[in-house]
């Protein structure tokens, strides 16, 4: 074989072909003949030219994805804070309604205690308390509640109703109630106004509050309260025999009579509060001052009248200026004992001995007043 032939056969089973490259062949510059030798058989990677791009457009999708997200987030920031602003503000309207028929109530109640209130003015106070109350019927009906409150607010529109009803019906009552009707007719007709009154608490509690309650738990809505009104605030002109005490009272106003009867008033008992201590007139209390710190009185009706609007009045001498508290019990039976509470504190002196002295007003009629007043002697201490 000549030495062309093994030129022409000579090659190599074992030469792998180059893989192509992604990159345009480069001219290689002139220079002298590669010697031809082994080649390198480790693995090869070039990065492809167009990878840049395609990062940038991944990291654009990112971004967008990333400013979408943070879009929403606000968004539903910016929604959920205008939602407790508007639970918010419509229950401070509502509350200040609530509030306002409230008012109403302690003053018809104040009116129906008044002493030597005649059956005019009766008649011109009601018709006062009923107009105010029909306006405030107008304002919760007029409110704009959020949707899921609407059927709360129809709730208190319903309580705010009943009362101005009740509060028109006693007037009517008062008025149609003749001079020689029996106490017990009188007391029956008169309790039949007032239980739309009551009726009226229960309304505000179960179809407002309760409601709106419920809605402000379900809609996950953060400081909100849901405001109370209660019309009625004792019980003690609700029962056929108390109207009827108060019935005659301002029939005997409207015609000029003085009181007649027995009727008088007096102090039952004097405790100190949070104790329990009960004070003596003979001995001396030491008593230990808390924030809490206040006194029971005990009062009681002597005669046999129904007393209304008595006023007690507690004082520890102090300088430069005594301590002086004052409350008042709007209405008590005959034979009935009822007590207040006349709250202090820490205001008292300490450490020296001094008096809690009580007085409850006389009543009109009354002419026995040796146990409208009194007087403790206590120490008041730290520890």
């Amino acid at each position: 074989m000549s030495t062309r032939d093994e030129d022409i056969l000579e090659f190599d089973f074992f030469d792998e072909e180059e893989p192509p490259s992604w990159e345009e062949p480069a001219e290689r510059e002139p220079g002298p003949p590669r010697q031809r030798g082994p080649r390198d058989r480790g693995p090869r990677f070039r990065a492809p030219a167009n990878l840049t791009p395609l990062l940038r457009l991944v990291a654009l999708i990112a971004l967008a994805i990333l400013v979408i997200v943070l879009l929403v987030v606000w968004v539903e920031g910016c929604t959920s804070e205008r939602k407790q602003e508007r639970y918010q503000d419509y229950m401070a309207e509502i509350g200040a309604i609530g509030n306002a028929s409230a008012t109403v109530g302690r003053r018809l109640t104040t009116l129906l205690t008044t002493p030597g209130v005649s059956k005019e003015d009766l008649d011109a106070r009601l018709a006062g308390f009923a107009q105010t109350s029909q306006n405030q019927v107008r304002r919760a009906e007029s409110l704009s509640a959020p949707g899921p409150l609407v059927a709360a607010n129809e709730g208190a529109v319903q309580a705010l109703q009943y009362r101005a009803n009740g509060i028109q019906s006693l007037r009517v009552a008062f008025q149609e109630i003749s001079d020689d009707s029996e106490p017990a007719e009188a007391g029956e007709r008169l309790a039949e106004s007032v239980l739309r009154m009551t009726t009226s608490d229960v309304i505000w509690v179960d179809s407002f509050v309760a409601r709106a309650q419920a809605v402000v738990a379900s809609e996950e809505v953060e400081a909100v309260e849901v405001p109370p009104s209660q019309f009625v605030s004792t019980v003690d002109i609700t029962s056929p025999s108390d109207l009827a005490a108060i019935w005659q009272r301002i029939q005997g106003a409207s015609i000029g009579e003085t009181p007649t009867g027995l009727h008088g008033s007096g102090i039952s008992y004097v405790k100190a509060l949070p104790s329990g201590t009960l004070l003596s007139t003979e001995t001396q209390a030491t008593l230990l001052v808390t924030d809490q710190l206040a006194f029971e009185v005990g009062v009681e009706d002597t005669g046999d009248s129904q007393e209304v609007q008595i006023k007690v009045t507690l004082t520890i001498p102090k300088t430069p200026e005594p301590i002086v508290v004052t409350e008042v019990i709007p209405i008590i039976d005959p034979g009935e004992t009822k007590a207040v509470t006349l709250k202090v504190g820490t205001l008292v002196p300490f450490g020296e001995q001094t008096t809690v002295k009580v007085d409850v007003d006389p009543v009109p009629g009354e002419t026995n007043t040796a146990n409208n007043t009194a007087e403790y002697p206590v120490v008041f201490s730290l520890a």
